[in-house]
């Protein structure tokens, strides 16, 4: 029964010649073969487009048109995806191995779960072997996003019903988007979920929400306005205080 459940796996991409062929590699390799690859480029000015084009018979759909970001571009991707599943994988990510989508619809098959997580390493942008920094989940309770914690979202893959009944990715949160999606789906609508604990994916560290001090801010200040956009009351201070406490436990505990 589960190879009749499609996956869609989209990647948006910006000038990303360096990763873009480890990252298709990691999607086409895969043991489990009823996936549709979709990939959003926003019109990159480098050989990203080039290297693309080499895999485009292996792909089920590829744009590069100009988009509002990074969040613009995924939702473009959703709206393409004719999947059951759908899974986010950026340009600068890959799959932690050949069986993560086999083992993940397992998973949701075993669980009937609305959606699905797992655990994610940091690693060297020079060298993907060389792990940074471990992000080791646990199971969700609700309240668990006022206390720090919420999913990796590259690991996080949900039904596209759920996206056809509560929505995408809100384009306003320009860095925090994705916390945003699940935190509007796991703690406002109450959707299920289940807790896959193995690593799913490779994340090079230096993202666009932690790569400088200034985007650490907004990062948190755009998360707090999450918060009060979805309805759920906090104390910022404790918050943002667990939030950097556990990022500083993952480097030690890794």
């Amino acid at each position: 029964m589960k190879s009749l459940v499609k996956v869609s796996i989209i990647t948006v991409s910006l000038n990303s010649e360096h990763t873009i062929r480890q990252c298709i590699d990691s999607v086409l390799n895969q043991t489990y073969k009823n996936i549709e690859y979709i990939i959003i480029d926003g019109m990159s000015s480098d050989k990203t487009i080039k290297i693309i084009d080499s895999y485009r018979s292996k792909l089920y759909k590829f744009v590069s048109e100009k988009d509002e970001g990074l969040y613009d571009a995924m939702n473009k991707g959703i709206k393409l995806a004719t999947g059951d599943i759908v899974g986010i994988l950026n340009s600068d990510d890959e799959y932690f191995n050949e069986n993560v989508i086999e083992n993940i619809v397992e998973a949701f098959s075993n669980k009937e779960a609305d959606s699905l997580y797992g655990d994610l390493c940091f690693v060297d942008p020079n060298n993907t072997r060389n792990v940074k920094r471990f992000w080791k989940s646990s199971e969700f309770k609700h309240g668990s996003f006022k206390k720090g914690w919420h999913p990796p979202h590259p690991t996080f893959f949900v039904k596209k019903d759920i996206y056809n009944k509560y929505g995408l990715f809100d384009t306003n949160l320009r860095i925090s988007a994705d916390f945003d999606l699940m935190l509007r789906f796991l703690e406002k609508h109450k959707i299920s979920t289940t807790y896959f604990p193995s690593t799913l994916v490779r994340m090079k560290i230096g993202g666009e929400s932690t790569k400088s001090l200034k985007n650490i801010w907004i990062s948190n200040k755009s998360i707090l306005q999450s918060f009060d956009k979805n309805g759920i009351q906090i104390n910022k201070f404790f918050y943002v205080f667990k939030r950097l406490l556990l990022k500083i436990l993952q480097i030690t505990f890794r």
